[in-house]
């Protein structure tokens, strides 16, 4: 016999927490490019999300192989420069993720101040 399975099984699954974005440095890259449309040096986003020249070069591939982001190299005044930009499949896909994140917050802000005081009951004051 097989037995119904609730309608809100899965509720908050939020399979649209994208695991491209959802990694922090990822995260940081992509809100300092969506905020910056016409792009960021390299060396000014590695300093804006707090990143090694590596770990930020890694990132960056990883959302260029998505399909997200653009890198341009060029030079200004001779200098090498590296220009990366959000692009328009990205900003999109960032905004939906943006809008899941967005439903998990309203789902946690739905905690009555009931079921918080229950959860908090027993609790020291230094593990609040």
């Amino acid at each position: 016999m097989k037995t119904k399975v609730p309608a809100s099984e899965g509720r908050f699954a939020y399979e649209g927490l994208d695991r491209v974005i959802h990694e922090r440095a990822r995260l940081s890259v992509l809100t300092s490019l969506i905020t910056n449309p016409k792009g960021v040096i390299f060396n000014d986003l590695k300093r804006l999300c707090s990143l090694t020249d590596g770990n930020l070069s890694r990132h960056l591939k990883v959302l260029e192989t998505e399909g997200m982001v653009e890198i341009v190299k060029g030079y200004d005044q001779n200098r090498p420069q590296t220009i990366c930009r959000i692009n328009s499949a990205g900003r999109m896909r960032y905004l939906e993720y943006l809008s899941t994140l967005e439903q998990v917050v309203k789902d946690a802000a739905k905690v009555s101040k009931e079921d918080s005081a229950t959860i908090l009951r027993g609790l020291t004051p230094s593990e609040v």
